[in-house]
């Protein structure tokens, strides 16, 4: 499966790629999903890297912003990898579904506060983190929208494919 789960996680970042170019509501996206999946699924910690590469692709394409900031969110999707590296170990449908809510909260605590603290939209003080906190909700929705879909559809349907495979394999040898 070393192979197989290295095209599949390639071929996903690709379509998450690709995702970035389709017009869609702010913060949907499969990202972070992918990212969990890649740690849970690649046989090696660099799996990780396909997923960044993609993203830092689609940014050439999309725009860089401020490089601070940028290191948090590709930051904070390197420590949703290193949660499904735990997650590897721990699979159960409890552990994905806490890990797929978690993520989406550390993607928001962490890039906000990155937000807060390098940029100039809000003031630098504890009113200044509320605000950027506040006005920054409506987006970790979408965020926690996007992980729950495709980290439905991502776990969902290699789990359910990898059930039926064994399923077929045990009724022929029969």
């Amino acid at each position: 499966m070393h192979k197989k789960n290295l095209a599949l996680i390639a071929i996903i970042s690709l379509i998450a790629l690709a995702a970035r170019f389709i017009p869609h509501v702010p913060n949907f996206s499969p990202l972070a999903s992918v990212m969990l999946f890649a740690g849970v699924y690649g046989q090696s910690k660099k799996y990780i890297i396909l997923p960044l590469i993609a993203l830092f692709i689609s940014d050439i394409f999309l725009g860089f912003y401020k490089l601070e900031i940028m290191l948090a969110v590709y930051g904070s999707l390197a420590i949703i990898a290193l949660i499904g590296f735990w997650l590897k170990k721990h699979k159960n449908i409890l552990n994905v579904t806490s890990s797929t809510l978690g993520s989406a909260l550390l993607f928001f605590l962490l890039t906000n506060f990155a937000v807060w603290y390098f940029g100039s939209w809000y003031s630098h003080d504890l009113a200044g983190l509320a605000l950027c906190y506040n006005l920054a909700i409506p987006f970790f929705k979408s965020t926690l929208a996007g992980n729950i879909v495709y980290g439905t559809l991502l776990f969902g349907v290699y789990e359910g494919a990898t059930y039926m495979i064994k399923e077929q394999k045990l009724a022929t040898k029969k």
